[in-house]
């Protein structure tokens, strides 16, 4: 099932019953399974889950630099594969960008910020001339809050902080226009002073440029800040467990996984953390890519577990009785739920 925004426009990137698998020491591993997304014009979309969990994956087959082993992947209602002449291909590979979670690595550490601004400009034709291209990587610098952008042109990226590179890899997606950016953990690898910064800058740049933005990240609470008026999908060993708009699936959560995620966020104030209501694993493992449990692959670890239901039965996505996100639990969809739990 297609998990729609609440927006009129047509997806700009649709992900139809895709799967991703690979094969390592004779093994299948199963790194995606039956992902279902939309993903609309300047829309906000968070990837939320463990390490492992094929986030990161999941944005590289959004932003097309991976393809995958089943399933459909549409770009404006059509397969990549259907633009065949060479504006519809630039086209494409314009409007989908990705900004890497490490921009040292990302960043060419033998060309000048400049050089690495330039060159994407001029192979998609973007200006014209030596005046225009001067001026245009001025305004790019500009946009991404590196003032005054002489200061910053003619370096190297090993002679700016890890923020500041992670503002050139940002100003370089902008550099052809784009119509869609994946920030895989843009500000994981930036120290947390300038965090929120980054993220107030991506906010700006989506306002202003129209943009959407599919953010990757492992915290519940930087998803919170940065999609709240998007929406979250919590990913789970492969598949989507939880998915809805932000402040639903933060304020009312349906799935067990989700739930124990909150419960794991720090809060400021101390008196919240002593009576955060705590959610008990049964299992602090997680099930290896190899191995995946039949039925519903948190049942080893959910409190919740029911036995003989759990672990027989795979879960769909569906809206639980009460909610308004869709969840993966199939407890949740039965008359009790999880009411007993306290759900």
């Amino acid at each position: 099932m297609i998990n729609p925004a609440p927006a009129a426009a047509a997806p700009l990137v649709a992900l139809r019953h895709v799967y991703q698998t690979y094969k390592k020491d004779n093994h299948l591993l199963r790194v995606l399974q039956d992902i279902n997304l939309e993903i609309h014009p300047n829309e906000i979309l968070c990837l939320v889950g463990e390490s492992g969990c094929g986030k990161t994956t999941t944005g590289k087959i959004i932003a097309g630099l991976l393809t995958h082993t089943e399933g459909e992947v549409l770009f404006k209602g059509r397969p990549p594969a259907s633009y065949t002449g060479a504006r519809e291909r630039a086209d494409l590979r314009r409007t989908l960008q990705i900004v890497h979670q490490d921009p040292f690595a990302s960043l060419n550490p033998a060309h000048t910020i400049g050089q690495i601004l330039s060159y994407p400009l001029q192979r998609h034709g973007m200006v014209s001339g030596r005046a225009a291209l001067r001026r245009r990587i001025w305004e790019l610098l500009t946009l991404v809050d590196l003032t005054p952008p002489g200061d910053v042109v003619n370096k190297y990226p090993h002679q700016l902080s890890g923020g500041q590179r992670q503002r050139v890899s940002i100003a370089r997606a902008l550099t052809v226009q784009p119509g869609l950016i994946v920030a895989d953990e843009a500000v994981s690898m930036v120290d947390v002073s300038i965090r929120i910064g980054i993220l107030k800058m991506l906010h700006r740049l989506r306002e202003e440029l129209r943009l959407a933005i599919v953010f990757i990240t492992h915290d519940l609470a930087l998803a919170k800040y940065f999609a709240w008026e998007g929406r979250i999908a919590v990913m789970y060993l492969g598949r989507i467990v939880e998915i809805g708009p932000t402040p639903q699936v933060i304020g009312q959560p349906a799935h067990p996984y989700t739930r124990a995620l909150l419960a794991a966020v720090p809060e400021a104030d101390p008196d919240l953390t002593r009576h955060k209501q705590q959610i008990p694993l049964r299992s602090e493992d997680i099930p290896a890519l190899a191995a995946i449990p039949p039925g519903c692959a948190f049942h080893p670890r959910c409190p919740f577990h029911v036995p003989g239901l759990c672990d027989a039965s795979l879960p769909p996505l569906a809206v639980p009785a009460g909610f308004q996100q869709q969840a993966a639990c199939l407890p949740l969809h039965q008359p009790e739920g999880l009411r007993r739990y306290g759900t």
